[in-house]
């Protein structure tokens, strides 16, 4: 491809939302590829190394990340300086057990509108029970972000939504859906024409969808760094307190959501390490790089180890 030739001028590599790459296959292919990078430029007669920035409101610890971020040179770490900008934000966080499947002892005293919450000696669903607190607390909001964990639930949810208002309340948006009906729900969130929004991951990192002002997390976050990216797309400008509310289903999850909420408060997320030796990453990288033209084999892995997933690479 003559593609390659355009990326010899480039001076600056933004890594934006880092901590998605870190712990992946993904991240150590793109590093690789920011070394081949480097290669391609210093052939153009680019003396300058690349200026790499890396941008996250959650990666932990800092120091594997900036390792990860500015490979290596002769064998040692580049130096990157870290710029820990993070202060603790308030968050308005509220985690709510709905009433059904609870002993009317612990349940709350005051009612859901809508609920269904029978205690006679059987268990009732706890689905309307969640539908309608959804919609309760989606009426003092113009926009509203509801995360599930599974592309299922977010389609059953939003058509829950919308059938138990009678209107259009709600859209699905997660990998599934087209890319062109994506950014048309992202559009109508956006401009306030959708009330809300029901999402996956899909929705966890720093897409465009206008202000939010509630984000609902139905079940406990699948991590402290994930609820934080979430319940975070609340009220986000400066001066701003993120507004979550965390719907537990049950009990057992109930003692999750505590777990995670408490951590997402004191700002601890997950410490996250880069792979160390992918093979099939660097099998996939050798024939890319071969397939350019002829690589004596010592250049080859000197240039694969200034990458730092590949760093203690033996040459066997």
């Amino acid at each position: 491809s003559q593609a390659r030739e355009v990326l010899a001028a480039v001076d600056t590599v933004i890594v934006d939302e880092i901590h998605s790459l870190v712990p992946t296959k993904r991240g150590a292919h793109l590093f690789v590829s920011l070394e081949r990078l480097e290669e391609l430029r210093r052939r153009a007669g680019r003396k300058a190394p690349l200026q790499r920035v890396g941008l996250s409101a959650t990666q932990r610890p800092l120091d594997e990340v900036a390792r990860l971020l500015g490979g290596l040179e002769d064998g040692k770490p580049r130096p990157v300086r870290i710029l820990d900008a993070q202060e603790k934000k308030p968050l308005e966080l509220v985690v709510r057990m709905p009433k059904a499947g609870v002993r009317p002892e612990e349940a709350e005293l005051d009612p859901i509108p809508g609920g269904s919450a029978i205690f006679g000696g059987r268990t009732p669903s706890i689905w309307p029970e969640i539908h309608a607190l959804i919609l309760e607390r989606m009426a003092g909001h113009r926009t509203t972000m509801i995360f599930v964990n599974s592309r299922r639930l977010a389609e059953r949810m939003a058509a829950a939504l919308n059938e138990l208002s009678g209107k259009e309340m709600a859209l699905a948006h997660h990998g599934s859906v087209a890319r062109e009906k994506r950014a048309e729900i992202e559009d109508r969130l956006k401009r306030g024409d959708l009330p809300a929004i029901v999402a996956t991951s899909s929705l966890e990192l720093g897409i465009d969808v206008g202000s939010v002002d509630l984000v609902i997390q139905i079940e406990a976050p699948p991590s402290v760094a994930s609820g934080l990216q979430r319940i975070g797309r609340a009220c986000h400008q400066v001066g701003g307190t993120p507004r979550g509310l965390v719907v537990p289903k049950h009990r057992g999850d109930l003692v999750a959501a505590a777990a995670v909420t408490e951590r997402m408060r004191r700002g601890m997320v997950e410490e996250s390490f880069y792979p160390r030796n992918p093979l099939d990453v660097l099998a996939q990288q050798v024939v890319a790089a071969v397939a350019d033209g002829d690589v004596g084999v010592d250049a080859l892995y000197a240039l694969m180890r200034r990458a730092a997933p590949f760093a203690e690479l033996p040459r066997s």
